[in-house]
C-alpha cells in the first residue's frame, strides 16, 4: 500500500500538538504496559498495522508475553488479563466503537471502579489519542516497515 500523504511533514505543528498528548500520557502515571495494551487494542479494532506494529513491538520490549499478545483481541474469553485491564480494554472499545455503543454505561461503570477521576480522564485521552493517530495511520495508509531485528 503506497502513501498517500506524508502528514508529519504537511502540518508539522499539529504532529507536535499530538505528540504532546502523548508526552503527558507517559508521564501522567498511568502504567504504560497497560497503556500499550489499549493502544494496541484500539488500532487492532481500527485496523491500523502502523500502530498495532509499534505498540505490539514496545510491549514485547517491556516484557509482554507472545500468549497475552496473541489473545488480546479475545480479552473477553481470556483469563489473562487483571481486572484493571479488562475496564480499561471494555472502556477503550466502548469509545472506539462509539457509534455502536453510545459510550454504554457498563463499561463506563467497570472504568469508573477501577481508575481515580485523573486516571480515568487519562486513559480516556489516551484512548482518544490512539483513535486521532490510527485514523491518520489508516486515512493516509501509513504501513509499517519490515523489521530488521
Amino acid at each position: 500500500m503506497s502513501l498517500r500523504l506524508a502528514y508529519w511533514s504537511a502540518s508539522p505543528e499539529a504532529l507536535k500538538a499530538m505528540s504532546g498528548v502523548g508526552a503527558y500520557i507517559r508521564k501522567s502515571g498511568l502504567d504504560m504496559k497497560l497503556v500499550d495494551l489499549v493502544y494496541l487494542r484500539v488500532s487492532q479494532i481500527n485496523g491500523c498495522a502502523y500502530c498495532c506494529d509499534i505498540h505490539s513491538h514496545d510491549l514485547r520490549k517491556a516484557g509482554e508475553t507472545e500468549q497475552r499478545l496473541d489473545c488480546l483481541a479475545g480479552w473477553r474469553e481470556s483469563s489473562f488479563y487483571t481486572d484493571r485491564e479488562r475496564a480499561a480494554l471494555g472502556w477503550a472499545e466502548s469509545l472506539t466503537k462509539v457509534i455502536e455503543t453510545h459510550a454504554d454505561d457498563e463499561s463506563y461503570a467497570a472504568a469508573r471502579a477501577a481508575f481515580n477521576d485523573k486516571e480515568l480522564a487519562d486513559l480516556t485521552f489516551a484512548i482518544s489519542l490512539m483513535n486521532a493517530w490510527n485514523r491518520l495511520g489508516v486515512g493516509f495508509r501509513h504501513g509499517p516497515k519490515p523489521r530488521t531485528a
